[in-house]
């Protein structure tokens, strides 16, 4: 039975803000959320989205590409073929379709980093940025909260 939201946050945390996306995952606390924290998103990831009602992606992105938080709707598309073992979340979300004749709604939010180098810690604009993803997968929950009744 499908009752519950998924975040999904990846990214290697040795890497300092490429670990973003799974720093997000561990610090959510949200009871209708399930939420997983992944060096890489991979196929064996289509067979849990296939049990949402609502999947969230979190990555780090570089700050050239966007200086804000970034949240948008994703639909499943498999113009982007999933290579080895790896995956984006649009290609994961047309895998799980293709396998289970369902995609849940998704979101990919996009947080802006400036340390990609060997480390562990996240520099001052990725800590803000943990913290505004956090009350966007919040604000995306509440938008939502009819696929939960």
């Amino acid at each position: 039975m499908k009752a519950h939201a998924i975040a999904i946050g990846y990214g290697n945390e040795l890497r300092s803000d490429d670990g973003i996306g799974q720093k997000v995952a561990k610090t959510l606390q949200l009871s209708q959320v399930k939420s997983i924290a992944v060096h890489q998103l991979t196929p064996e990831l289509a067979e849990v989205l296939a049990h949402a009602n609502l999947a969230i992606f979190i990555d780090a992105c570089l700050i050239s590409e966007s200086f804000q938080v970034k949240v948008q709707s994703l639909s499943p598309t498999s113009c982007n073929i999933i290579a080895g073992h790896t995956a984006d979340p649009p290609s994961l979300l047309a895998l799980t379709q293709a396998l289970y004749n369902y995609s849940p709604p998704a979101w990919w939010i996009k947080v802006p980093g400036i340390n990609f180098e060997l480390g562990y810690s996240l520099s001052p604009i990725a800590e803000i940025g943990v913290a505004i993803a956090l009350q966007k997968i919040n604000q995306i929950i509440d938008a939502n909260s009819n696929l939960f009744h």
